[in-house]
């Protein structure tokens, strides 16, 4: 469909917060005037500037990495355009604020120092080339993750300008989430009043499924919902929640439909096994409804009002749930970002009030920082 022939904006989705949209880094050309002499010469003497350093959660070409029509039609990286992000979501749909989640392959290098350089690149572009030229936008921060010092140190930093809501991680990494050496991160996300999004993807430091390296991208994409599992199991198991108390983990492209299930299996075998983790003195369940949130883009149920209806009811409460259209990648058809028979009063929780009790930094006033400190 072209953009002339849409229908009018949708009125339901007005005024409410769009917890994840991707801003595509569209080369490396975009970071060179953000990084000092040294790294620039690197990427040069390296030949960073040929390589695509987009994750390749979603390759270039697959069909589900950008819907039909909001595929740019010069053959650029889907959601490197601002205007087109406008056209599409922001003037469409008419959030008042929308999240950008930049995925892009700087967290993943090895050299923790390169990791940093290009980490802070992103985030200084992401400000100037976005934040800086729609009001509507807030941005998750990109770290170096397998550096704490160097990851708190870019979060501080960043954190400064109050658009910057969100400390980004990837499900899978080097360790589970819940680790110690991790801590500072949250610490750090806790004292700053940021969020902490996991996202679906992976640095694959190792096999991203635990029964070895998949051979097709269909089998590491349906795989994800197990790694989110995993880490949310690690995030309560090993006492992130009991330590981090004002902590706020938001599981992103997850899928939903596996929460039920894993719910019942973590409350039971707490209930056998919890002398072993004495930190953990509540249900996991109770846990998750007080610290972890998900946005809805894909919701994996073939009736998907009715799957989100049994979760709240499963769950025991309204609040988990955050708006998310995905921005660009293909979730959805037409302009169900959200299943048209939801209840009133659920689809208002997940528009406008969860994801505002979700990220505090969103009520705060955003006074654009012409630039953040060195």
């Amino acid at each position: 469909m072209d953009d002339t022939d849409r229908p009018a904006p949708l009125s339901r989705f007005a005024g409410g917060v769009d917890c994840d949209l991707h801003p595509a880094v569209p080369g490396m050309d975009v970071l060179l005037p953000y990084l000092d002499d040294y790294w620039r010469e690197m990427v040069a003497v390296r030949a960073l500037d040929r390589l695509n350093l987009s994750l390749t959660s979603y390759p270039k070409g697959a069909p589900i990495t950008c819907r039909p029509d909001w595929r740019p039609a010069d053959g650029s990286w889907p959601g490197a355009s601002l205007e087109a992000m406008r056209r599409h979501v922001l003037d469409y749909y008419r959030p008042g604020l929308g999240i950008l989640n930049p995925l892009y392959g700087g967290t993943l290098m090895h050299s923790e120092d390169m990791a940093a350089a290009l980490c802070r690149a992103t985030n200084d572009w992401i400000r100037d080339a976005w934040l800086n030229r729609d009001p509507r936008l807030r941005a998750s921060i990109v770290i170096p993750v397998h550096n704490t010092a160097l990851a708190v140190e870019e979060i501080e930093r960043c954190a400064e300008d109050p658009r910057f809501i969100q400390v980004l991680m990837l499900v899978s990494g080097e360790v589970t989430l819940g680790r110690r050496q991790l801590w500072p991160i949250y610490a750090a996300a806790e004292r700053l009043g940021l969020a902490v999004g996991v996202h679906a993807g992976s640095a694959y430091r190792s096999a991203p499924t635990s029964v070895g390296w998949p051979s097709y991208f269909v089998e590491d994409y349906i795989s994800q919902s197990a790694a989110f599992e995993q880490q949310l199991q690690s995030l309560i198991a090993e006492g992130v929640f009991a330590k981090f108390p004002g902590l706020r983990i938001v599981m992103i492209e997850s899928g939903l439909t596996w929460l039920s299930g894993y719910i019942w299996r973590a409350d039971k075998t707490w209930k056998g096994v919890r002398a072993e983790v004495p930190w953990v003195t509540r249900l996991p369940s109770a846990i998750l409804r007080d610290h972890v949130r998900f946005t809805v883009q894909p919701v994996d149920d073939a009736d998907a009002a009715k799957g989100i209806g049994r979760l709240v009811e499963h769950l025991g409460s309204d609040e988990l749930f955050l708006f998310s259209t995905d921005y660009p990648h293909w979730q959805y058809e037409g302009d169900d970002a959200l299943p048209p028979d939801l209840p009133e009063a659920l689809l208002r929780k997940i528009v406008h009030d969860n994801p505002l009790a979700t990220y505090p930094r969103l009520l705060k006033p955003a006074t654009a920082a012409a630039e953040m400190p060195a």
